[in-house]
């Protein structure tokens, strides 16, 4: 299962000969707290000099529907309950989930929604807020620019060293 960090930094910007501070969020796909760290210096640093990591949380999320769209600049954070009948006790039981979703307003992550979601009949989306987080990043994008990035060698070469 996938686990989402959301990383909030904090820079100072020069703009019109005055220096103001900036708080951005950012989403990253991350084992643990700790490569969640890592993960955001390592992307973060090259675009954004001086910044400051604020705080780590962990957003506890279902799903996560990106969209191609480049016009779609906001994400949402929604809340969707899917209904079921439960047998035993002859009553219906909601079970909530939080889904994040890329959209260019809340008319549109509502349609996205209903589009993902569309074969099951059996839900209520009772939530759709706005939220300050500006990228996604999912765990397999930041391993190939590792890979690219790195010095790597021949195994052959290494154990030709180690044995001699």
């Amino acid at each position: 299962m996938t686990s989402w960090y959301q990383v909030k930094i904090n820079y100072q910007k020069e703009e019109n000969d005055r220096v103001k501070q900036i708080n951005e969020s950012y989403l990253f796909d991350a084992v643990s707290y700790t490569d969640a760290e890592a993960r955001s210096y390592d992307y973060l640093a090259a675009t954004v000099p001086g910044f400051q990591l604020l705080a780590i949380t962990k957003m506890k999320l279902n799903e996560v529907f990106f969209n191609e769209n480049p016009a779609a600049e906001y994400w949402f954070k929604c809340r969707v309950q899917y209904i079921i009948f439960d047998e035993k006790t002859k009553s219906e039981k909601k079970t909530a989930v939080m889904m994040l979703v890329a959209a260019e307003n809340v008319k549109q992550a509502f349609g996205i929604l209903e589009e993902r979601l569309g074969s099951v009949d059996d839900y209520i989306i009772s939530d759709i807020n706005v939220t300050k987080i500006l990228e996604v990043i999912p765990y397999e994008e930041n391993i190939e620019r590792k890979i690219q990035n790195a010095t790597l060698k021949p195994l052959s070469e290494v154990i030709g060293t180690v044995e001699e």
